[in-house]
């Protein structure tokens, strides 16, 4: 299934105002199957925020990896297609996109917490994670201790930039506005390490010579697909939807195609 691929140019501030004043408590364009409203007749619009391999990514003009595949599978129970929205992470969480009527759903492998779940609804979990390190191969750190005096990259809003910034007191965090930027910083000699989700510093160590995957930090994560407050509708076909490709197989075939095994 083709995805367009829209690029959001808003501003994290603009929004964030705009879904402070309640501009976007606006009535759904359209409603799918079920009676599930829809911000775009026949489009289940999925907000998300690149680059995140394997999650989402582009790839030959494409939107493509784990959580989109998921999403795709609920367009499909809604019988619509989805629509990507590339935006920045902050107002995904925050539920401005939402709050705007932007799009139906958020799938940018989020973690759910409690700050994020007064903000947003979330699905059931669909996927587990926990924290990492990556460094380069000639400068490693085997646990946390080792991170003394370590210029340390994280992304802005992240689960893994809360947990630097509250535990590693003998290193300088250093914030990044996505991935990307701070696995450049790490590149380049910026930052001697990067914090982020197991799942994409793995992809990038086996994908990338010349780096290593320090440790794993256990911090128990489970990713959700976030929608605006009180949408039942959405939440009961996106939990419904989870629970089908689990029960038929379809979800362990999405995992192994990006992760290579078959989840544990």
């Amino acid at each position: 299934m083709k995805r367009r691929l829209t690029l959001a140019t808003v501003a994290v501030g603009a929004m964030l105002a705009l879904s402070a004043c309640g501009g976007g408590d606006s009535e759904p364009a359209a409603t799918a199957e079920g009676g599930v409203p829809l911000v775009k007749e026949g489009k289940l619009t999925t907000c998300t925020h690149l680059s995140y391999q394997p999650f989402q990514f582009e790839k030959d003009g494409e939107v493509v990896g784990f959580d989109v595949d998921i999403v795709d599978a609920v367009a499909k129970k809604l019988g619509v297609e989805q629509e990507i929205i590339n935006t920045s992470f902050e107002t995904i969480t925050s539920g401005a996109e939402f709050n705007q009527n932007k799009c139906d759903v958020a799938a940018a492998a989020t973690t759910i917490t409690p700050e994020r779940e007064e903000a947003t609804d979330f699905s059931e979990p669909y996927f587990d994670a926990n924290q990492a390190i990556l460094t380069k191969a000639d400068k490693t750190a085997k646990d946390e201790a080792g991170l003394k005096g370590f210029k340390i990259g994280a992304q802005a809003g992240t689960t893994g930039l809360d947990y630097a910034t509250e535990n590693f007191k003998d290193s300088e965090v250093i914030t990044y506005e996505d991935l990307p930027l701070s696995l450049e910083a790490l590149k380049t000699g910026q930052v001697d390490a990067v914090i982020n989700d197991n799942g994409v510093l793995y992809n990038y160590n086996t994908e990338n010579k010349g780096f290593a995957v320090g440790f794993d930090i256990k911090t128990d994560e489970h990713y959700g697909i976030s929608m605006k407050k009180g949408n039942t509708a959405m939440k009961k076909a996106v939990d419904d939807t989870i629970t089908e490709i689990k029960d038929n197989g379809e979800y362990d075939e999405i995992y192994k195609k990006w992760f290579g095994d078959a989840p544990k």
